[in-house]
């Protein structure tokens, strides 16, 4: 888990340097096209059939769950290049908090003072974690982080119904990472892109391996490790962000905000340890 962390936060620099150039969508576009090149060769060695194991009767359910993970990528990484590294990163990780809310309302399931303690609490951390950023009015990508984090859990409840439909973790992996290419190609040839330089291709190639290796040691962190550890062990991608973004950005943030980030941290993990959901990290 501490690997996908420090990966998944090195992701965000990556996204970040090339988002002076390229927009979001474009960056959703490369980051997801290596990512299905090698999840579909897995699934082709492994089942020994290029696509038959791919057929699936839940297409709907398939969509569903990847235009709510494809827009969520799409604002994360609009955050990332508008916001401190660290604060994007802590936004979209407010997922496990709107996924207490939604398995209430939404999946009927009940759950205990503890887990509504620990909502409450992430929201207070979001309140003093966005105040910096409303005063230098920074409330647009502010907001695109924290709807990030909203459709990651909607995503993470998708991913689950489609569990008790019967689909396989693998081909719940390769339709996302399908339609999140077609997503951010459709995007690109109605709003137009920018043709990768030479000196692009180590940057746009490196998002898409960092997140293809990070979402690697996520499913095997989860497979042999403890939920409870390895979901509050997730939250040092915040200190992984937190440091890459002293180091390559030079961004020191107010007191305030550390003290947000440290709430939202904590409040994820205490939301973890009473649920013991693992969360469905789209990064």
């Amino acid at each position: 888990m501490l690997v996908a962390a420090a990966l998944f936060a090195l992701m965000g620099v990556l996204v970040k340097h090339a988002s002076a150039r390229f927009s979001p969508a474009e960056l959703v576009f490369y980051r997801s096209v290596f990512g299905l090149v090698v999840i579909w060769a897995v699934i082709a060695l492994r089942q020994r059939q290029p696509l038959a194991p791919l057929a699936t009767p839940h297409g709907w359910s398939h969509l569903w769950r990847g235009v709510s993970g494809f827009t969520a990528l799409v604002l994360f990484f609009y955050a990332i290049a508008n916001l401190p590294l660290a604060t994007a990163v802590t936004l979209n990780y407010t997922a496990p908090l709107f996924l207490a809310a939604l398995s209430v309302g939404w999946l009927r399931e009940q759950h205990g003072r503890g887990l509504l303690a620990a909502v409450a609490l992430g929201f207070a951390g979001i309140v003093l974690l966005l105040r910096p950023q409303l005063q230098d009015q920074a409330w647009l990508p502010a907001l695109a982080g924290l709807v990030s984090g909203m459709l990651a859990a909607v995503a993470y409840v998708n991913v689950k119904q489609l569990g008790k439909l019967g689909e396989p973790e693998w081909r719940v992996v390769f339709y996302f990472t399908l339609l999140a290419t077609l997503g951010g190609g459709i995007w690109m040839l109605l709003s137009g892109f920018h043709r990768p330089q030479a000196a692009d291709w180590p940057w746009l190639i490196g998002i898409g391996v960092t997140a293809t290796l990070a979402q690697l040691a996520l499913t095997r962190a989860y497979h042999r490790g403890r939920t409870l550890i390895v979901g509050a062990l997730a939250y040092t991608t915040v200190a992984f962000s937190a440091i890459y973004g002293v180091l390559f950005f030079d961004e020191h943030l107010p007191a305030l905000a550390w003290l947000g980030m440290a709430t939202v941290a904590a409040a994820g993990i205490l939301a973890v340890r009473v649920s013991a959901t693992p969360r469905n990290d789209l990064l």
